[in-house]
């Protein structure tokens, strides 16, 4: 849209107040709203002002002052408020040198798509991610110096198989089984269906949704592939809508990849697929159907997928999915079909459109427009110097010895050791400018002063379990 079709759009829909949104560093959508008289054409160039300091991750209060500025092409009505709200997502500006934020995620997505049209391979970037979630009941948690504790309930959740419901109807999937026998085993059907709807009421394209395989109202939706930047914004209102939606039932959702102990985490394999005028380029007649660019595609994300992890897996409980044994794609090799493997060639069509790389560990906790920033670079970097992925491993890997395994790399065993591989290798996210040094460096800083260390120092409820009476 151009700024005055946003504007009779508004008119169009009777809107009375805007919702301006962008995300901070670490991927949290903030907002703040104005009466829809406060917009008119020339606020898509000037923007507005707003304290940046307040914002994680992002400006010293000696420089606070930002400028967000409205882009007109993510316009939509919002599908919550009872008042009609125009909403517009916003790139990030310096109000003195008019110059964009390093350190807004948007602007690094736009930059990684601008460096794919430099190098000339491709125009665009497609990302489809499988973002897995828990739809629960009640959620309770709290830590202070002489306390810790969390607890987690569902009428879903096989534990309550013996509870006291006035009646207890069971049907509640036991732990792994829970994809996807139909209802009323599968009791939130409903629940995700109306998120669909609300999610093609705001544009986005819906593939499916289904039950996912833990007990306790684990879903997935999956949303049809888009461009990068695109599907950044898409991911935002994925988010906000499955929260908003499983509140409105009284429930509450969380994208946190391991709440519960003993059954599986929540990933998001995210499918990644490069074109050229409208051609497919990871389409081929080497292994699984790939081009010899997929295969440096791999080859780049696999060389670099301890550094990708600060970013694909960037909290502590990350590392509590990323264990063998619940489907969790520790084991760095790709494969034709094999969900074994941390990059996956899907095999359900012959049409060169349809192929594409799956990137299996990934999990919902990112911030998407880095995470998929993150893995273009990395893709990038492999096809320009043509790194070799290795030989496939077609085996079931969680079947192989010892003497099998010590040869295949495993992603990191903790948020620590990913910052560590960033620290050490990054100059791959540098080029084009896409990522910044200021951009590494304060993502380094924040997640180790603000999560790392905070969870470190802290006694674990287990221990007490363990060791008090010691």
């Amino acid at each position: 849209m151009t700024p005055e079709e946003v504007l009779a759009f508004a008119k169009e829909h009777n809107a009375q107040m805007v919702d301006l949104r962008f995300l901070d560093f670490p991927g949290i959508w903030q907002h703040f709203t104005m009466p829809i008289h406060e917009l008119d054409a020339s606020s898509f160039e000037d923007g507005f002002g707003f304290d940046a300091s307040s914002i994680r991750g992002w400006q010293p209060i000696n420089a606070s002052d930002m400028l967000v500025i409205p882009d007109p092409d993510t316009a939509v009505m919002d599908p919550f408020f009872q008042v009609p709200t125009l909403t517009l997502i916003c790139n990030i500006v310096d109000p003195v040198t008019k110059e964009r934020y390093t350190r807004d995620p948007r602007y690094i997505a736009h930059k990684a798509e601008s460096y794919l049209r430099f190098t000339g391979i491709g125009d665009t970037a497609y990302f489809g991610p499988e973002a897995e979630f828990f739809i629960f009941d009640d959620i309770r948690y709290a830590s202070a110096a002489h306390y810790g504790y969390y607890f987690i309930d569902s009428e879903e959740g096989i534990w309550n198989s013996g509870r006291e419901e006035n009646p207890n109807l069971g049907y509640k999937p036991r732990h792994k089984e829970g994809y996807f026998p139909v209802p009323p085993t599968d009791a939130l059907q409903d629940i995700r269906t109306e998120m669909v709807l609300m999610m093609q009421q705001v544009g986005i394209e819906v593939e499916c949704h289904h039950h996912e395989v833990a007990t306790a109202g684990q879903a997935e939706i999956d949303m049809r592939f888009a461009p990068l930047v695109k599907m950044g914004d898409q991911l935002m209102w994925f988010k906000y809508i499955i929260k908003n939606v499983a509140r409105k039932h009284k429930k509450t959702v969380t994208f946190m990849p391991k709440p519960l102990f003993g059954d599986n985490g929540s990933g998001m394999h995210t499918h990644l697929s490069l074109w050229k005028d409208g051609t497919p380029l990871f389409a081929g007649d080497r292994y699984a159907g790939l081009s010899e660019m997929a295969l440096h595609a791999v080859g780049g994300i696999l060389r670099h997928a301890a550094a990708l992890c600060a970013f694909t897996n960037p909290t502590t409980n990350s590392y509590k999915r990323l264990v063998p044994g619940y489907e969790a794609p520790v084991n760095l090799a790709y494969s034709s079909r094999n969900r074994s493997a941390s990059i996956r060639i899907p095999m359900y069509s012959p049409s060169p459109k349809a192929k594409r790389i799956e990137i299996r560990f990934p999990d919902p906790s990112c911030n998407g427009y880095l995470a998929f920033s993150a893995l273009l670079m990395a893709a990038l970097d492999g096809i320009e110097n043509r790194i070799d992925p290795g030989e496939p491993l077609d085996k079931d890997i969680y079947a192989l010895s010892p003497e099998e395994l010590a040869n295949v790399p495993s992603t990191p065993g903790s948020l620590e050791e990913a910052l560590k591989a960033l620290e050490n290798d990054h100059d791959f996210l540098l080029k084009g400018d896409v990522f910044t040094e200021d951009v590494i460096a304060k993502w380094l800083e924040y997640k180790r002063s603000n999560e790392v260390d905070p969870v470190r120092l802290r006694p674990h409820p287990y221990e007490f379990m363990l060791y008090f009476d010691i």
